[in-house]
């Protein structure tokens, strides 16, 4: 099995760190559904809960998305470095050829707001490889549910504050 690293977020945002890890990392059982409903729909709890390692949510998404579902597992966390590191494990998301994928979500102080960096790393089945154009597809959906975040707490201050 061949893993691919790649970088599928790589942002500067003037939103406070601590905002946007609560927001996409703490929260975001509560957050997404409501804020950026047309990229997921419902997070349900399968075991733990959002701040503990070996938790497992559902990530269920709209009606109108490609795919139902992807569930998810919390390696790591560390609220202090806010950083989160979780593992998709299942779900209709994957194609054939992968076998898990790893995130790295590091949220760091950058000037007046954060530096964000997302790192995926895709667990292939045998000599399988990543097709680019499934890369740069996670990359530009990242980008436009981040911008659409990103807005939501620009507008709204208190949330999260």
């Amino acid at each position: 099995m061949g893993v691919i690293t790649c970088t599928l977020a790589d942002f500067d945002s003037v939103v406070a760190p601590s905002r946007l890890f609560n927001a996409l990392s703490i929260d975001s059982h509560n957050f997404l559904p409501k804020v950026v409903p047309h990229f997921v729909k419902s997070v349900e709890f399968v075991e733990g809960d959002s701040t503990t390692v070996g938790c497992v949510k559902n990530i269920n998404f709209p009606d109108e998305a490609p795919y139902r579902y992807v569930k998810t597992r919390v390696d790591e966390i560390d609220c202090n470095n806010l950083y989160l590191k979780y593992t998709s494990i299942e779900g209709d998301i994957f194609p054939d050829t992968l076998e898990c994928a790893v995130y790295e979500n590091k949220y760091e102080a950058s000037g007046t707001g954060t530096h964000y960096k997302m790192v995926a790393h895709y667990h292939m089945k045998g000599d399988n490889v990543m097709d680019e154009e499934e890369i740069q597809s996670a990359k530009q959906g990242i980008q436009m549910m981040f911008k659409a975040i990103e807005d939501h707490l620009i507008a709204n201050p208190q949330v999260y504050a």
